[in-house]
């Protein structure tokens, strides 16, 4: 049995992020491009009014058969990308770990009859180590990772988040990191029409504020419109149902949309649960 820690803290909430490509915050010209997702990831810490006690990561870059959870104390750097400067093989972000919340985790998942175990080898992918580098750039939160678990089933990620929910009292920021469009050989203008179809039913998926209404479209997330042009793989977008697992009956906001990700992508990001409103600087243009 899992034994919470003793915390008297107000409840998190659970972000959702389109986290961007490879190691692109040590890009000039993709951090540029990237400007309005950057706005968005530094606008977090202040959305959020204090600093968590540590940040749990699910990434679409990690997966395994069970659910893994990072324990390292200090996590090594996982170069998961190709074709970049030299310069980004030597990246470090060295925040710490957390074991104490990784077998808090565990023994949540553990409870909640989903297979887990501890991995004291993985590091951070750029899933994690990109999107924070804006988010916290002193890497001073602990943070630790969860993968996604193979097969990419729904309702075990959707039972992952319900099982995690209660870190959210305890301190614990939880951010779902994929991307809301992600199909390698469709990027540029030929991504537009279908990013922002995909884009336009998520936010419709999202809206409604119930645990049980939410699931029910996620479930069927492959029959909305272009969804397997959006996501022919969905490694990207599962983070998403821990999210929304997560999440119970809490409002979702919309955090950051921009339709001009690399050359014609429709990307957004949401927040579950309350916070302070976005800056205006994270959307471009704002959605209709």
């Amino acid at each position: 049995m899992s034994t919470a820690p003793t915390l008297h803290a107000s409840r998190l909430p659970v972000y959702f992020i389109s986290h961007g490509g490879g190691p692109w915050p040590w890009i000039p010209e993709m951090r540029q491009r990237l400007s309005t997702l950057e706005a968005s990831l530094a606008d977090m810490p202040r959305q959020l009014g204090r600093t968590p006690r540590a940040i749990l990561v699910i990434s679409g870059h990690w997966e395994s058969d069970s659910f893994e959870v990072m324990g390292t104390e200090k996590p090594p750097m996982v170069y998961d990308y190709r074709g970049f400067p030299p310069h980004t093989y030597s990246i470090r972000y060295d925040a710490p770990g957390a074991p104490d919340v990784a077998e808090r985790v565990r023994g949540l998942l553990a409870d909640a009859g989903l297979p887990t175990r501890i991995d004291t080898r993985q590091g951070f992918d750029h899933g994690t180590f990109s999107p924070l580098a804006v988010m916290y750039p002193e890497a001073d939160v602990p943070v630790l990772q969860l993968s996604l678990q193979s097969g990419y089933d729904v309702d075990a990620h959707l039972a992952a988040g319900r099982a995690l929910a209660p870190l959210r009292d305890e301190g614990v920021l939880i951010v779902a990191s994929g991307l809301s469009y992600h199909n390698l050989r469709n990027f540029g203008p030929g991504a537009n029409a279908p990013s922002a179809a995909f884009d336009a039913w998520l936010r419709e998926a999202l809206k409604p504020a119930s645990a049980e209404r939410r699931a029910a479209s996620l479930r069927v997330w492959d029959q909305a419109p272009a969804a397997r042009l959006a996501h022919p793989q969905e490694d990207h977008l599962i983070p998403l149902m821990v999210a929304a697992g997560a999440a119970g009956d809490d409002p979702s906001t919309l955090v950051y949309h921009d339709a001009h990700v690399f050359g014609g992508v429709t990307a957004s990001s949401w927040r579950f649960g309350t916070g302070a409103a976005p800056t205006p600087a994270a959307f471009d243009p704002l959605p209709a």
